[in-house]
């Protein structure tokens, strides 16, 4: 059997909540059930081939947003193709406001995002943070810790991840959580 290819896209720079924990989990639950797999990374300055079997990516400071957004334009034509081919992507926090269209910072600096999703985000002076339980109809209740100050507005024909239960969401007042896209997620469930 051909091994799962799991790709961590700057691992180095967006892992500001332990979302590296993900890919610990990840897999060791394939290897409890021995399933092969091949991890690989991908930072500033590589290049992505389309053999991807799944891609992850965590969050980050805003500041150190900026390099991983330039870089990451490099990257877009082939996450997008891997959005077509329904491969799964989990983008959190940071990572999800730059699979977005934009992210406007608390300065006014318009960061570009790859587009993946139809989302924009702008940084704001309130700090949404604490525990948060969503609901999806296909997953289920989905426990996280959110620890954001963007808010992530949800465009035309955007799908969000789940309702918020418990905590704040892509808003303080939008009670949705996250986005879905294919097999692309986006949240801030850390």
């Amino acid at each position: 059997m051909k091994p799962i290819k799991i790709l961590h896209l700057y691992p180095d720079r967006m892992n500001i909540y332990g979302d590296f924990g993900n890919i610990i989990s990840l897999t060791n639950r394939m290897e409890w059930r021995k399933v092969s797999f091949e991890y690989h990374t991908s930072s500033i300055g590589n290049k992505l081939s389309l053999d991807y079997d799944l891609i992850f990516m965590g969050g980050g400071q805003d500041k150190g947003q900026i390099a991983v957004a330039k870089d990451l334009q490099t990257k877009s034509s082939v996450l997008h193709d891997h959005l077509m081919r329904d491969v799964p992507i989990l983008t959190i926090c940071g990572a999800y406001q730059l699979f977005g269209k934009y992210f406007i910072t608390a300065e006014g600096n318009e960061i570009p995002g790859i587009g993946l999703f139809n989302v924009v985000t702008k940084a704001t002076e309130y700090r949404m943070i604490g525990n948060i339980v969503i609901s999806n109809d296909i997953f289920g209740e989905m426990v996280g810790f959110e620890n954001h100050s963007g808010e992530t507005e949800l465009l035309h024909g955007a799908s969000p991840l789940g309702r918020v239960i418990k905590g704040y969401g892509n808003t303080k007042t939008s009670n949705y959580e996250g986005v879905i896209e294919k097999n692309a997620i986006g949240t801030y469930l850390h």
